[in-house]
């Protein structure tokens, strides 16, 4: 039976964040199962313009960006005059919209995005009646999943759990090298034991975890007189600062590496630099940084009180600690420092990602839920 579906986005192509990937990777599947079911499937997106398409995704006649035009963007969504039969919104923030479209189009399925700290706060009137009448949460682990349920009162029945997948076009490597060409840029050698740590760095977003690894590699350098830690991540100034002042407090000049921005086209050489990623955070919605790590062979560390434990499949691909264990973060990365994997173990790290969080069964699970819908 042929179905109408539109996801709707606030942004997916202008910018690149979790729910970015996760949206990039969503539509990129929406659009192969409907053409492969003769299925109708449109992305509609609040910030993104129509030049920010990234063609691999999904064709151009299926995506319309709004340029931050959010007048027509509602009008253009509840008085579309092809009537949808499910409408997915990746974003809580899209809220009014579905409930609008559910109020003119009561037949129209209403699917949510369930990410992360966005829907684990307390939530405004119309975002807690869109979780009452929606018809479908997707959630992106099984810890946000309790959240809906503890915090919200969302029926457990229409919670589901779709672990993000990794993005089919990221390049993976075949081979495990450290590039030259980063090891050049940053004054590294292969005999340097690179911890690696990617993140937005907010001063309003404190709890990452990345003080705690600067207090540890201070705690770490004679032990391991290697070892350096890169940083990586768009930062405000705020956090610049704070982060500048950690590192001179701790004495780690020489071993922190504040890399800014990352490049997606890098990003995976980035990953090959590294002998270890470690974010252990406490409020991971899921971390695709962290299979997208994993997808590269490179063992992580993370913390053990949020989504993150669905990105590691709860401990069988990697080491989850307490985030505020200082002496327990400094024993993980001592223990991976002192037995770094060897290139054949990390090639089987990578099958092992690629077996859990692949996009054809990520694309199959969502053909599921639309088929039985």
């Amino acid at each position: 039976m042929s179905k109408k579906i539109i996801l709707f986005s606030l942004q997916t192509f202008s910018t690149t964040g979790g729910i970015q990937k996760m949206t990039r990777t969503l539509a990129h599947s929406l659009s192969q199962l409907a053409e492969r079911n003769k299925w109708d499937f449109n992305l509609w997106s609040l910030y993104d313009k129509d030049t920010d398409l990234m063609p691999q995704y999904l064709p151009a006649e299926n995506f319309r960006g709004f340029g931050q035009n959010r007048r027509n963007f509602i009008t253009q969504a509840v008085f579309n005059s092809k009537k949808p039969d499910i409408i997915i919104l990746s974003h809580i923030n899209l809220a009014v919209i579905g409930l609008l479209i559910k109020a003119i189009h009561p037949k129209c399925k209403i699917w949510l995005i369930g990410h992360g700290i966005e829907v684990w706060r307390p939530l405004s009137e119309a975002k807690k009646k869109l979780l009452k009448y929606c018809d479908k949460v997707i959630c992106v682990s099984q810890f946000t999943r309790q959240q809906m349920i503890s915090l919200h009162q969302v029926d457990p029945a229409k919670c589901t759990v779709l672990n993000n997948a990794v993005d089919p076009f990221m390049t993976l490597p075949l081979t495990f090298t450290k590039p030259e060409y980063l090891l050049k840029r940053y004054w590294l050698t292969n005999e340097d034991q690179v911890i690696f740590t990617l993140t937005r760095l907010a001063s309003t977003e404190q709890y990452k975890g990345h003080d705690q690894v600067i207090k540890a590699v201070s705690n770490l350098k004679e032990k391991f007189p290697n070892i350096r830690y890169m940083l990586a991540g768009q930062y405000d100034h705020s956090e610049e600062i704070r982060i500048q002042k950690l590192i001179s407090e701790y004495k780690v000049e020489r071993e922190v590496i504040l890399p800014g921005f990352i490049k997606e086209g890098e990003l995976s050489d980035y990953f090959l630099l590294a002998d270890l990623f470690v974010l252990p955070s406490k409020k991971e919605g899921f971390g695709i940084v962290f299979i997208e790590a994993l997808a590269c062979g490179l063992p992580v560390i993370c913390g053990n009180v949020d989504g993150s434990l669905d990105a590691i499949r709860d401990g069988e691909l990697g080491m989850a600690i307490n985030p505020d264990g200082l002496a327990e973060l400094e024993r993980a990365l001592a223990e991976y420092l002192s037995n770094p994997l060897a290139k054949s173990k990390k090639q089987d790290l990578q099958k092992q990602c690629l077996l859990h969080f692949n996009e054809m069964d990520y694309m199959n699970s969502i053909e599921k839920l639309i088929s039985d819908n």
